[in-house]
């Protein structure tokens, strides 16, 4: 029965992987992948085909009978797979409302007026930052949708605005590689203790820099970005496109309150998603005594509430989650040889390949085919190093930045997919050779790091 488990995890991933011939939201696959693989494994396991280890590598049997302890192994097991899972699925719910609370208060509107240049140079370089560094709080698939909303205010043309896009891809992966909060991966592998935010931003911020500033120096100085915007001068007349008298409240208090989570964990040694609720209390409760109008009814209170917002936030992506770490967790359980199947499948892979940096690099290039969250979940369950160790690093850096070099590689990239209709075959023409040379540069300069320093 186990092979079936397997079978299920594989018929499952491709779906995952072709849900775009298949027109099958990716959630489908995953929710029916995490359940049937724990459905099957508990009828195997019952019936003595198959056994148990736990996050302890204690094994157990049901060979011999039934018996209490093997029973409390095997819910014990689920409980504490279910349990490290709730972590991170409340700590997203919290990150994406506030965020979605700070776009109902039109928080974002206050970043376009900052921007006043016309030179595509200059816009290419503020827009490639402003994705860098807000990518690392608000995430990297919000911080690539605000700033294509921006950048359609400035950048009329189509043709245009994808070269700005394709950058704003690279540069919002490379920025949520190096944050705790920055990526679903990196938000994994800090509440799964694989990693500390302090040495996330430590070992990677300059690595992934350096993936982002190649790309964008040989960009500087390609035809689509030289000259200047033809910009039609017309006074914004829309109600929706205007700030808000809360608008800049909102967008400092709710970007602070993300970045609080990481030192509120320092402070207490809290787990962060208690963090995310006490950064999301308080960014709701100002929320409902702010006026975001100057003549401010109760009648429109409701546009601006958290409920609004929670009704906004994208439970597909949730859901999808769910199903990848639950089938992760329930690969990780069953057992092969004396340990669970992903930690089987990792001395299989150190004896066909025993350079693990060549590996690992090997990794980032399949993020680019394969989601990356399934892949950073399994290498979880297949690696036992400790704590910041240098593996973990380096599977956040290329899981994070190699799904850039194709345009369905990452959830940034199939958003402004979505929202500006770039082309598959564009983007691997134009942008992957880009993406790889970056790719290839941060982790000379991350293996140069780890050299020296560790």
């Amino acid at each position: 029965m186990a092979s079936l488990v397997i079978l299920i995890f594989v018929i499952g991933y491709l779906s995952i992987v072709f849900e775009h011939p298949l027109r099958l939201d990716k959630s489908v696959p995953a929710l029916l992948m995490g359940s049937l693989s724990w459905a099957v494994l508990a009828i195997g396991y019952h019936n003595g085909s198959l056994d148990i280890v736990d996050s302890h590598n204690h094994a157990f049997s049901m060979v011999g009978g039934h018996s209490e302890a093997a029973e409390e192994g095997f819910s014990g097991a689920l409980m504490h797979h279910l349990g490290k899972i709730a972590e991170i699925l409340i700590f997203l719910i919290g990150a994406m409302t506030i965020v979605e609370l700070m776009d109902l208060h039109r928080a974002f509107s206050i970043i376009k007026d900052w921007i006043k240049t016309t030179n595509k140079v200059k816009l290419l370089w503020i827009v490639g930052f402003l994705g860098f560094f807000l990518s690392s709080i608000i995430d990297n698939l919000t911080a690539t949708i605000v700033l294509i909303s921006i950048l359609r205010k400035l950048v009329p043309d189509k043709n245009d605005r994808i070269w700005f896009v394709s950058l704003i891809i690279i540069a919002a992966n490379a920025g949520g590689a190096w944050s705790p909060i920055g990526d679903v991966t990196t938000t994994m592998l800090w509440i799964s203790k694989k990693v500390t935010g302090e040495g996330l931003v430590s070992w990677l911020f300059l690595p992934s820099l350096v993936s982002f500033l190649v790309p964008l120096i040989i960009a500087s100085f390609m035809k689509p970005f030289q000259g200047n915007l033809k910009v039609e001068n017309e006074e914004e007349s829309l109600d929706e496109e205007r700030k808000l008298l809360s608008s800049r409240t909102m967008l400092f208090l709710g970007l602070g309150m993300i970045v609080f989570v990481p030192i509120f964990k320092a402070l207490t040694h809290l787990p962060p998603y208690i963090g995310m609720m006490l950064s999301l209390g308080i960014v709701w409760l100002v929320s409902e005594y702010i006026h975001p109008e100057e003549d401010f009814d109760k009648e429109r209170k409701h546009l601006y509430t958290a409920h609004k917002a929670l009704s906004r936030i994208e439970m597909t992506s949730i859901l999808f989650f769910l199903g990848i770490l639950l089938t992760v967790s329930c690969l990780e359980t069953l057992k092969m040889g004396d340990v669970g199947t992903l930690r089987y499948a990792a001395e299989g892979l150190e004896k066909a390949i025993p350079n693990m940096d060549i590996v690992i690099f090997l990794i980032g290039m399949f993020s680019a085919v394969i989601d990356n969250v399934p892949l950073v979940a399994a290498t979880m369950g297949m690696f036992t190093e400790p704590i910041d160790a240098k593996i973990w690093h380096y599977i956040a850096y290329a899981a994070g930045t190699g799904g850039s070099m194709l345009i369905i590689g990452s959830a940034a990239g199939v958003a402004a997919m979505g929202m500006e209709k770039i082309n598959f075959i564009w983007y691997f023409k134009k942008i992957a050779l880009l993406v790889f040379v970056g790719y290839v540069a941060g982790t000379i300069v991350f293996l140069v790091e780890q050299s020296i320093f560790s």
